[in-house]
């Protein structure tokens, strides 16, 4: 293990970007979804809930297993080119590749949406038809979840266009967001030098010791959001506007349900956690005001949100920290500390914090 943070290593998933078992799987995935669609529709359209139980259950286990194969494929390609664009927004080859790849993925989803609508219409006999066993039964949970969750689909032409549209619509919108926040770099003084600082990098110093480092770094990242907020603000607008749009199309009653749906829980269950959270907020300003109060000011700024109370001589390397937090994940869970072991040593953590990568935790 190095002393310094660690770039994760792909290669037990593809040998490279240029390989040819990469390549070879990106055609496997367009294949295996073009095979997938072509007997859908010369055999699975045919059924309707008159056909046999066996002959459902049959067709739904050849669906699960097929689908199944097909989305690990096809998720792992995009998992790993993912590592790349969002760890390297200026590869240019990792870019031109997952561009690609998006094209092969709108076959893999019109898969989806074909079956899933295709399930719904099995909805009032499901219980029967996976009573029978098989991939089916194994799978009666997402099948059943699938079918109710047909309700909400357009049409299967506005369903397919939609999915095609997509390509420049939200996903467009999403990506130039990553790619205008990793590339934007501050000039900042720092330790008596003048360093170029990614987002994320200076986004940290809301945490260092020293207040006025936190003010400056504050007032650095407003200024750096400034600049960029008009194509920003469009990204959000955009991806947004996508989905409320298709909402209203689906029939969804508001903005708020499909994100319940897919959280399977109820609006009661949200509005109990919202309340829990709206009751804790007296405890939480007067935690803030003890705290502005520890630094003598009458409120908490913004800068000091994050600043430590407490005082800490020693500076961890990658090395050290990693050893501290396996020693502690021992007592808590060996297993957990095998895990994490397993983790530092094959190197799956990008802990290097540098421009064109995104914020957040890269593991």
């Amino acid at each position: 293990m190095t002393t310094t943070p660690p770039r994760w290593d792909l290669s037990n998933v593809y040998p490279g970007l240029d390989s040819q078992e990469l390549i070879g799987d990106f055609e496997w995935v367009k294949n295996h979804a073009e095979a997938l669609l072509q007997r859908y529709e010369e055999e699975f359209v045919q059924m309707d809930t008159n056909s046999p139980s066996e002959k459902i259950n049959q067709a739904l286990s050849l669906m699960v297993d097929e689908v199944n194969a097909l989305l690990e494929k096809a998720f792992t390609i995009n998992a790993y080119l993912s590592s790349f664009t969002t760890t390297d927004s200026f590869n240019q080859e990792a870019a031109r590749l997952d561009s690609r790849f998006d094209q092969v993925m709108v076959g893999v989803q019109k898969v989806s949406v074909l079956l899933q609508a295709w399930v719904g219409t099995f909805k009032d006999v499901l219980p029967k038809v996976l009573a029978l066993g098989n991939s089916a039964g194994e799978h009666a949970f997402p099948i059943i979840e699938m079918a109710e969750q047909s309700q909400y689909m357009m049409s299967e032409r506005e369903e397919v266009l939609a999915n095609e549209l997509n390509l420049s619509g939200a996903a467009a919108w999403s990506k130039l967001q990553g790619v205008v926040t990793s590339q934007k770099t501050v000039e900042f003084e720092l330790g008596g030098k003048i360093q170029t600082l990614p987002m994320p990098a200076l986004i940290n110093l809301h945490s260092h010791p020293d207040e006025s480092v936190r003010k400056r770094a504050y007032e650095a990242e407003m200024a750096a959001w400034e600049s960029v907020k008009e194509p920003l603000a469009a990204c959000m607008n955009g991806i947004k506007g996508w989905v409320n749009t298709l909402n209203v199309h689906r029939g969804r009653k508001n903005a708020i349900e499909e994100p319940i749906d897919q959280g399977r829980i109820d609006p009661e269950t949200l509005d109990a956690m919202m309340g829990a959270m709206k009751d804790s907020f007296p405890t939480f300003r007067r935690y803030f005001k003890a705290k502005a109060a520890r630094f003598g000011q009458d409120a908490l700024p913004w800068w000091n949100l994050f600043a430590p109370v407490g005082k800490i001589e020693k500076e961890y390397s990658f090395p050290e920290a990693a050893d501290f937090i396996l020693k502690n994940f021992e007592t808590f869970s060996p297993e957990l500390r095998d895990f994490a072991k397993n983790a530092f040593d094959n190197n799956w953590i990008d802990a290097e914090q540098r421009p064109g990568k995104r914020g957040g935790a890269f593991c």
